[in-house]
């Protein structure tokens, strides 16, 4: 009997430490991310702990400044504001209730903010309205050519100005070729790159949907392809007058700071 009571204490010593641990567990921080960052832990590591904890990071410019000064990925950066534009809490929940008959993703997006004191979430497929700058030809163009835009209205995040009209963005061509014999048609591909708002580069690309991911988890750079989307065609060339229209998107969710 003594040595049954003596398992048993020995038991309940043991569970001690896990109950203390599980009662004064506390929220991952920026300096949490940025400790597991110098001891060397993996970023899917991290982002595991992000996805699987309860957070609270401060998102702010400058906050994001000084983690990337620590050395912490731009993956986990990501999985930091996810984390903070999904606060996975019962009174965020109860205050937006899901929708009857509605799936719990889109409860989420709907509870997705717009702006706070941080900045406004310019969310992944957002449309962006571009022009040419310069006229385009698949007869002059060569690979590897520098290709800009300019942004053709203001892009807003709900009534707030996030990207300025004018703002330059770029892109780089990637297949030119000239009309050939026997009737040949030009070719001319471009694949996009980012718009710039103010310090920040936002990716962008030129469909609205996700085709495909590399190895470090980032978006793969998809191409648009002028000629078979009727624009203007001289000599069998595919020609784009500078000022011509293009809608792009933007390829992965970004905090910016309004704008005036």
């Amino acid at each position: 009997m003594r040595l049954k009571n003596w398992f048993i204490c020995a038991a309940l010593l043991a569970l001690i430490p896990c109950m203390i641990l599980a009662q004064t567990k506390k929220p991952l921080t920026n300096d949490d991310i940025i400790s597991m960052t110098k001891q060397g832990f993996n970023a899917s590591l991290i982002i595991k702990a992000i996805q699987t904890s309860e957070t609270h990071f401060d998102v702010s410019p400058q906050a994001l400044s000084a983690l990337k000064s620590a050395g912490v990925s731009q993956d986990v950066m990501e999985a930091m504001l996810s984390a903070q534009a999904n606060p996975p809490n019962a009174g965020n929940e109860a205050a937006h209730p899901p929708t009857p008959g509605a799936t719990p993703a889109t409860a989420i997006v709907a509870a997705k903010p717009e702006c706070n004191v941080n900045g406004c979430l310019l969310t992944e497929g957002t449309e962006v309205p571009l022009k040419f700058v310069n006229a385009l030809s698949s007869k002059t163009a060569n690979d590897g050519d520098p290709v800009e835009f300019v942004l053709a209205q203001d892009l807003k995040v709900g009534d707030e100005v996030v990207i300025k009209e004018g703002a330059h963005a770029t892109a780089m061509v990637t297949n030119a070729k000239k009309a050939g014999m026997m009737g040949k048609a030009g070719e001319l591909n471009v694949q996009l790159n980012y718009i710039i708002a103010g310090e920040t580069h936002v990716r962008l690309r030129g469909v609205k949907g996700r085709e495909g991911e590399n190895k470090t988890g980032a978006t793969v750079a998809l191409t648009v392809i002028f000629g078979p989307i009727g624009l203007i065609k001289h000599g069998k060339n595919v020609e784009i007058p500078a000022g011509t229209p293009l809608t792009a998107y933007v390829d992965q969710d970004v905090w910016l700071l309004p704008v005036t």
